[in-house]
Parts: C-alpha cells; sequence; structure tokens
C-alpha cells in the first residue's frame, strides 16, 4: 500500500483545472465569459446617403415608450430603459440571463444636419432614425461651361 501525502490545494487545483476546461468548451460554441458578462449594447447600423443619415437598431423586447432619441449639435443618443417584470417569482428561477436597466449610444455626425426634421420610427424590434443633412453639408454637382 502506497502512501500519498495529503495536500489541501489539491482539490482547489482541481477546479481551476475544470474552469480551464469550461472556458474551452465555451469558445469552441461560441461563447466566452468576456462576452456574457460584457455589459449589454444595442446593435445599430448606420447608413449615409447623399440626403441624410439613416440608422437602425435592434431593440427586441422593448416598448416604445421606453425608447428615446435626442440631438444636440451634431450628437445623436439613442436610450433604452427595460424594467425587470414586477411579477412575482412563484417557482424557482434556474437561470436569469434578460439584461435590465438602462442602455445608450452616442454617435457623432460628421455633417451638419437638420434638427427640426429628425424621424423616428419604431416597428418589429427594429428603431429607424433618419436624419436629413443640412443643405451645405450635400453634394453639389456644377456644372462646367466650356468658355
Amino acid at each position: 500500500m502506497t502512501l500519498i501525502r495529503w495536500n489541501p490545494a489539491r482539490p482547489l487545483r482541481s477546479l481551476a483545472v475544470q474552469g480551464e476546461i469550461d472556458r474551452l468548451l465555451d469558445s469552441f460554441r461560441g461563447q466566452s465569459a468576456a462576452a456574457t458578462a460584457a455589459p449589454w449594447t444595442m446593435p445599430v447600423d448606420v447608413e449615409e446617403t447623399p440626403e441624410a443619415y439613416v440608422l437602425r437598431a435592434d431593440l427586441p423586447g422593448f416598448s416604445q415608450k421606453d425608447v428615446k432619441v435626442s440631438l444636440t449639435g451634431d450628437t445623436l443618443t439613442l436610450h433604452a430603459e427595460r424594467q425587470r417584470d414586477s411579477e412575482a417569482v412563484t417557482g424557482s428561477v434556474h437561470r436569469s440571463e434578460r439584461l435590465y436597466g438602462t442602455f445608450e449610444r452616442t454617435f457623432t455626425l460628421a455633417d451638419p444636419v437638420r434638427g427640426d426634421q429628425v424621424k423616428a420610427s419604431y416597428k418589429d424590434g427594429v428603431l429607424e432614425i433618419r436624419v436629413p443633412k443640412a443643405d451645405e453639408a450635400k453634394v453639389r454637382e456644377i456644372e462646367v461651361q466650356v468658355g
């Protein structure tokens, strides 16, 4: 019979190895601890046309009253807030992954815009904002005359 010296740190080392294995498996599944722990930001597409900037933000599960858009000078801010359901939980919660709280994105627009003509619409969880460019920001073609 062989005697093995007891080491109180041995169980902790095996837990550390298990944690490394879990991180490795999560990376193969496309998940990472950093990605799941990172604060949520709303994904936004920004398109520029000759006449306007068009922004589309995915905001699934938000109601229209919880979404606000503001423009200050050349800075456009999207603000959304989601409250935790006030319903009492009747059973035990096994997993809670939905994020709650305040979410905000800010964009600085490169050209002067017409703040009084900004339009925002919200349909099927997608917020679309159309910000018209000011006349001086629009590209104008100048006809070259033969002299």
